[in-house]
């Protein structure tokens, strides 16, 4: 046995907001050099009690241990002091600056009044080197691929000292390839002595990665166990009292009628560079049409495309056979086509706005939100109360706001105001990204009911699994092309995988 101190110990701590509990007396011990992870519902307090380790919140009760010292955070900063890093689900990098530059803002290396770019590389250099995680300080972050960006963010947070490294969802945007390079770099970080805080949904690469987890459940810790004592089943149990549900579709409810028809749909940007290439693809009533892909290789302009937010150069797209290329973001909604964002704050809610009001966002001018030309507060009021019953958001009432909700309740809020308008084409874009397997059944359940109905949704997923349990059909978009249609029933997350990088084009052509 070592006397080593923990690494991290938080004993009884307690946090509030109005009407909510959102840590109660919670205990946690993570051992130095260890990846510890943390699992648990959406609203089960992980994502509270990281902030309040990270100087980002005060803890109303308890104490924090970092090293065996007692501390007191008031900002991050105090944390990054004490050696504290955190890597948020949503990365924080400015796209039009250097890996450099990124890294180093905020903690310049200065020689004399100058700052020392040529120290800064090095620096970060010998990071990558030491890790397994190099990085071209040079390359402009908008070049980077997803897992080159969150390679920068963790870099950055080693850059500043951190021998303590939260991971928020690390995997959300990863495809297979990504996560096991990923897992390496955890375990290299590891045999160097760093400790990892690992928060993820993913139960089975929590299994594979974790030296020990910790359940969450209702603001409280309620285990602490070792990946070798339990399978992903008896976790998903412990989290929220059900089994790992799974997204398979084992019946097929596709029709003739064609929905949604697109075209030769080709987008440029300013500069004339194609973002979309003559992509072609239709949706038939009672279909799901997955789209597999990394993230930046077109599914953003498809979407922004597809609800009219994006001019198209050339191409069509015809929706219940009408030609809507001409048809406002407004007319496409009001005529139903649904739409889950992808960024649920950048795009889906108003954060500062009461749920009533965002449930109201691209419905408002049809009934119940509004009568003639008023917004009808009665009326939204009762069909967000309907949204909250049905999809089982976790709130105290339609005039919460949105910021009061955990991720995943936000997530289930968007999710149910779109079902619940009974569209006849849903763009569903991640619409399970950084919730728990109990709202992550819901959603998948109300997928499949509404495409036994008729819905024909076109599922854009970074979740291969989600994909594959999920479509009809799948197809790869890889630099703003479709590369691939294939079969869920026969490929391998593995293949998939290949197809997105590029490795199953270049192998193919």
């Amino acid at each position: 046995m070592t006397d080593q101190p923990l690494a991290v110990e938080l004993t009884d701590i307690t946090k509030t907001f109005p009407g909510v509990i959102a840590n109660e007396d919670v205990n946690l011990a993570v051992g130095a050099g260890e990846i510890h992870a943390i699992v648990g519902e959406n609203g089960a307090g992980k994502s509270t009690l990281m902030k309040i380790l990270y100087g980002m919140q005060a803890p109303d009760e308890g104490t924090i241990h970092v090293r065996g010292e007692t501390v007191h955070f008031k900002t991050p900063k105090d944390a990054i002091a004490k050696g504290i890093g955190m890597v948020h689900q949503h990365f924080m990098l400015a796209d039009n600056l250097t890996v450099l530059e990124n890294i180093v803002l905020g903690d310049e290396p200065t020689r004399g009044a100058q700052i020392d770019f040529s120290a800064g590389s090095d620096k970060i250099r010998e990071i990558g080197k030491t890790y397994g995680m190099e990085i071209d300080p040079g390359a402009l972050v908008e070049a980077l691929t997803v897992g080159e960006r969150q390679r920068t963010e963790i870099v950055k947070v080693l850059y500043r000292g951190a021998r303590i490294l939260i991971l928020d969802e690390p995997t959300a945007v990863l495809v297979p390839q990504e996560v096991d390079e990923l897992f390496a770099n955890l375990r290299e970080m590891k045999s160097e002595g760093e400790t990892v805080i690992f928060i993820s949904h993913h139960l089975d690469e929590v299994l594979a990665i974790a030296d020990s987890i910790t359940v969450m459940r209702a603001g409280r810790t309620v285990a602490t166990v070792s990946p070798d004592d339990v399978d992903a089943k008896q976790l998903a149990e412990l989290m929220v009292g059900s089994e790992l549900p799974t997204p398979e579709t084992t019946e097929s409810t596709v029709t003739d009628a064609v929905e949604l028809a697109v075209e030769g749909l080709t987008v440029l940007s300013d500069d004339g560079r194609k973002l979309l290439d003559d992509i072609t693809f239709d949706i038939h009533r009672g279909e799901i049409v997955g789209i597999a892909g990394v993230e930046g290789n077109g599914q953003a302009e498809l979407t922004d495309a597809l609800m009219g937010i994006l001019p198209t150069s050339s191409g069509s797209v015809v929706f219940r056979g009408d030609n809507i290329a001409a048809w406002s973001t407004k007319r496409r909604r009001e005529d139903g086509i649904g739409i889950i964002p992808a960024d649920r704050h950048r795009q889906g809610l108003l954060l500062q706005s009461p749920l009533w009001e965002n449930a109201m966002l691209g419905h408002q001018t049809v009934k119940p939100f509004s009568r003639g030309p008023w917004i009808d507060r009665a009326g939204a009021r009762e069909r967000t109360q309907d949204v909250i019953d049905r999809f089982d958001v976790k709130t105290p009432g339609p005039d919460t706001v949105a910021l009061a909700l955990s991720g995943g309740n936000q997530q289930k809020l968007i999710v149910g105001k779109e079902m619940i308008a009974d569209p006849y084409v849903l763009v569903a874009s991640q619409p399970t990204r950084g919730i728990d397997v109990g709202a992550q059944a819901a959603i998948w359940d109300e997928l499949r009911d509404a495409r036994k109905e008729g819905l024909a949704v076109l599922l854009i997923s970074a979740d291969l699994e989600e994909l594959i349990g999920l479509s009809d059909r799948l197809l790869v978009i890889y630099s703003g092309k479709i590369v691939a249609d294939l079969d869920p029933q026969t490929v391998t997350p593995e293949e998939l995988g290949s197809y997105m990088t590029g490795v199953g084009v270049e192998a193919a052509s």
